[in-house]
Order: C-alpha cells, then sequence, then structure tokens
C-alpha cells in the first residue's frame, strides 16, 4: 500500500501545481501582451479621475462634473469602491499598478472557476480543459474594467448555488448577503446576480410541474437569501437609488448600435467560435442526457439572451455554459469519489500567487513603457500641447477618447464612455458628426467648440481641414488639434494650465 500512497501523493502535488500554473496563465499573457489592452482601455481615464475626486473630496459626486452637457446634472459613480483601489493603485505605482491589478484579478478569477468546474466535474482532466475553454472564450473582456470583479463575483455566487441546490446545505448561503454588499459598490451588473437568485428562488415552484430537477433547497431558505441580497445591495452611497441607475442602463436599447462593445459577435476571431461551441455543447448535453432541470435551462436560456445581443456579456453564457456542461459529462470510472486532499487547495492557491508575482517581475513590467503604448492609443502628445498653450473655448471630442481627456486635460469634454449618462440621443449624434454625415457642420457641440481633438484618420478630421471657421494647430500620427480661428491667440485671462494629477477644474471647485 505504501507505494501506491506516494504514487497517488505526487500525483496530487502534480495536479496542484499544474492547476497553480493555468490559473496564473492569465496573468502571464496579460503582463506580455496586455499592455496596450490596459493603457489604451477608453474608460480607464474617467474611472481614475473619479477615483482621484472621491479620495480628493471624501465623498461620492451625486452631479456631473466632468462635461459640457452634463454640468451640475445628477450622476451616481456606482463604481466608486472599484474606482478607489484602482486610483491608489495607481498613485502609487503608475501604470504598472494597473498591470498588475489585472494580473491579480485575472488568477482570482481562473482559480474561482477551476474549482466551480472542479466541484461540478471530478475528472481533472474535463476540468482543467474546461477552465482553459471559458477562459479563453471571455479574454476579449481583460481589460481594467469593474466588470472582472463581476466575473469573478459570479463565478462564486454559482458556485455556491450549485453546491446548495445539489446538498441542501443552506449554510453556504450566508455569504451571498455580504457578495452582493461588496458587489454593489463595485459594479452595477450586481443586477444580474440577482436575477440568478429569482431563478433559483422559483426553482422549487416550478419543480412541481417540472421534472427532472436536482435541487434540494427548501424554498423558504433561498428566498431569504433573494431577500437578504436585495437589500444588502442598498448598503451604497446611492441606497435604494442604485436599482434606478440599474434600470436607465438597461433600458438604452440603442446604445447597442453605437457602442462597439455593446455589439452582437462579429464572429471574427476564435474566441468568438470557442463561445459558439460552449453554448451549443452545453444544449447537445442536456438535450442527450435528457437533464432539462428548471435552474440550468432557465440560466441558460437568459445566458443565451444577454451574451449573443452584447459583447460586453460574453461572460454570463460562458460561465453557465461551462457549468451545464461540467455538470452532465459523464465521470471516467476511475475519477468517481477521488477527491485532492485538502491540502491541496492552499498548496495551489500558495503557488498560483507566486507565479503571479515572479510572471510580473519577468515581463519587466516599466512605466515609461507602459506610457510610450498610451502615446500610441491615445492623443497624449496633442493634450500637453493643448494644455502648454491654453487655447479657450469648449472642447469637442470623440466617445472614445473623453474618458482620456477628463484624466489627462482636465477641461470639460463633449462626450465620454459613460453611455447611461449622455443617452441613445447624445451619443448617436456624436457618432453621425465624427462619421461625416450631412448634417455634421450643424452639431451644436461643433459649432459651440473652440479647440477640436480629433483622431487623423476619422471622416470629421478631412472635413474640418476645410472648414474655415478651424485650423490645424497640431498634429501627429494619433491625433490632430483644430482650434477655431478666433481662439488661435491664447487669452491672457485664462486660467493657468492644470497639472493632470494633483489640480481640480474650476467647476469642480465651484462644487
Amino acid at each position: 500500500m505504501q507505494p501506491t500512497n506516494r504514487s497517488e501523493h505526487a500525483n496530487q502535488i502534480a495536479r496542484a501545481l499544474l492547476v497553480a500554473m493555468l490559473c496564473s496563465a492569465p496573468a502571464l499573457i496579460c503582463f506580455r501582451t496586455g499592455a496596450a489592452a490596459c493603457v489604451g482601455d477608453p474608460d480607464l481615464g474617467w474611472h481614475l479621475r473619479t477615483g482621484e475626486w472621491i479620495l480628493q473630496h471624501h465623498s461620492v459626486p451625486h452631479v456631473d462634473i466632468y462635461s459640457r452637457f452634463g454640468a451640475g446634472k445628477p450622476w451616481q459613480a456606482y463604481s466608486w469602491l472599484f474606482e478607489v483601489v484602482l486610483t491608489k493603485l495607481y498613485q502609487w505605482f503608475r501604470f504598472a499598478g494597473v498591470m498588475v491589478f489585472m494580473g491579480v484579478m485575472l488568477a482570482a478569477i481562473s482559480a474561482a472557476l477551476y474549482r466551480m468546474l472542479y466541484r461540478l466535474q471530478a475528472d481533472f482532466t474535463k476540468a482543467t480543459i474546461l477552465t482553459t475553454v471559458v477562459l479563453t472564450a471571455i479574454a476579449r473582456l481583460y481589460t481594467p474594467r469593474p466588470w472582472l470583479f463581476t466575473i469573478l463575483f459570479f463565478i462564486l455566487e454559482i458556485d455556491i448555488l450549485m453546491h446548495a441546490r445539489r446538498t441542501g446545505s443552506a449554510r453556504r448561503l450566508v455569504w451571498l448577503p455580504l457578495l452582493f454588499t461588496l458587489w454593489a459598490n463595485i459594479h452595477i451588473q450586481f443586477i444580474n446576480g440577482l436575477m440568478v437568485l429569482g431563478v433559483a428562488a422559483i426553482e422549487p415552484i416550478l419543480s412541481r410541474w417540472w421534472k427532472p430537477t436536482i435541487s434540494r433547497l427548501p424554498a423558504r431558505s433561498i428566498w431569504l437569501t433573494l431577500a437578504a441580497c436585495a437589500a444588502a445591495v442598498c448598503v451604497n452611497p446611492y441606497g435604494v437609488g442604485i436599482y434606478k441607475i440599474a434600470h436607465a442602463l438597461a433600458s438604452q436599447p440603442g446604445v447597442l448600435n453605437t457602442v462597439s462593445e455593446m455589439h452582437a459577435l462579429p464572429f471574427r476571431s476564435m474566441m468568438d467560435f470557442l463561445l459558439l461551441f460552449l453554448a451549443l455543447a452545453a444544449v447537445g448535453m442536456m438535450f442527450g442526457f435528457r437533464r432539462f432541470y428548471p435552474f440550468e435551462t432557465l440560466m441558460l436560456a437568459m445566458a443565451f439572451l444577454l451574451s449573443f445581443r452584447s459583447q460586453r456579456d460574453i461572460w454570463f453564457l460562458a460561465i453557465i455554459a461551462g457549468a451545464v456542461i461540467a455538470e452532465n459529462l459523464p465521470l471516467r470510472s476511475n475519477s468517481e469519489g477521488q477527491r485532492d486532499a485538502f491540502w491541496t487547495v492552499p498548496l495551489s492557491l500558495g503557488t498560483t500567487a507566486l507565479l503571479v508575482v515572479v510572471c510580473a517581475f519577468a515581463a519587466h513590467i516599466r512605466n515609461d513603457q507602459l506610457r510610450g503604448k498610451l502615446a500610441d492609443e491615445m492623443p497624449l502628445k496633442a493634450v500637453e500641447i493643448v494644455r502648454e498653450r491654453q487655447y479657450p473655448g469648449a472642447l469637442f471630442n470623440t466617445y472614445g477618447w473623453g474618458g482620456f481627456l477628463i484624466w489627462n486635460l482636465r477641461e470639460p469634454v463633449s462626450i465620454d464612455g459613460r453611455a447611461a449618462f449622455y443617452g441613445d440621443e447624445r451619443i448617436d449624434r456624436s457618432m453621425k458628426t465624427w462619421n461625416g454625415a450631412p448634417d455634421w457642420a450643424s452639431d451644436p457641440d461643433l459649432k459651440s467648440a473652440g479647440v477640436v481633438i480629433a483622431p487623423v484618420d476619422v471622416p470629421l478630421s478631412q472635413l474640418l481641414r476645410m472648414d474655415s471657421r478651424f485650423s490645424v494647430a497640431y498634429e501627429d500620427k494619433i491625433a490632430v488639434v483644430f482650434v477655431a480661428r478666433a481662439a488661435q491667440k491664447p487669452a491672457s485671462n485664462n486660467l493657468a494650465a492644470l497639472n493632470p494629477h494633483e489640480s481640480t477644474t474650476h467647476q469642480e471647485k465651484k462644487l
């Protein structure tokens, strides 16, 4: 028996180390190739600026402080906790801190996903392959956004629910209200998690007519959990108003047609087809084994609706499909009852943390290189010119550059990535103007602009070159700066140029 025990002990160590390599792999890829996606993310700037504002004022904003359109209008920073964390990391480590944040979050997501799938599918090889496929399918979301927390929290929620339904034990459900309290202060998509709980709550009712079912949870337990979580999300600076914000975000169908990350999947990359494969495999498993459990069936239907509607929600389908596949895949005979020893979990987690640290140092993450990447993605030099010369007049900019300008230029922008705040009509008007629609010259924001910071390759840039109202003040391979001819000479009474990392705008001081 001793050789067998030694062999099994060695196998468990090997599996633990392989799991650590799997969980740290996305972080390594991020450190090696994700610099552009990190520093060039269009929403990174306004998230950092909001976090900075919160730290300076020791409160959260209730009105808009960044745009010409929204000055003084109600606006809520519903991802305030994420923004504070991200800003502190930036203040301590600059862009390297943002990169390390991404690596740590990806490692945590990978570890949570593997744990969930392995608890549903005890075959190590199948669980590992399935984890890899799911992580690859959602790779387009590996950017410094609060949705990384949503993906992690969603996996934890599904893991707790699936385990509780199988065992009938409601003890771990007590973690969900705490999870939702944190979730509601980090990202608005906590609402998706509440929908999942709603589906789990009606499952005992549906199971009276809908067979088969595997849930052993008492209806009372899940309904109490749902009520506790619904109340827990109100523990945030905006209270019950967080639900109004969530409704406003969900009721803007027009944004789906104008913002690229909200478009439907284009099926132009391997990731898109992997997601389709996961979805079809999950449905095939349910049909093949005739296991149309109420919770899994309804969740898969919801996932199809959300994820094929918008690219930013593909994580929902990938995770649900992965769980359904893991639950239905047959076990090999030698996998029955073979679970790893308790010490393999801390071994895997410790090794994962060590690998992430080693990968971060091995990748030689340097702030000067990251700033160079930023200059390749964003109008960094154009902003420096505008700030140095202090051109008077309102700013006109693209939707994608608004967040960067909020953070770096510290001037009210014409539009930025806060889609729900601007609304469908305003976003559509901006998109048409930048695309050179026939009525581009009548755009009120453009007509009142003193400075236009434009990408060199958009139609409006070519049109403005021939417009007598503007002249080119600066141009490089990324951006061109147009200045209204009446504003070509800097006014003597302009405000002094603001330090992009220390000062506040005149508008903020008034507030």
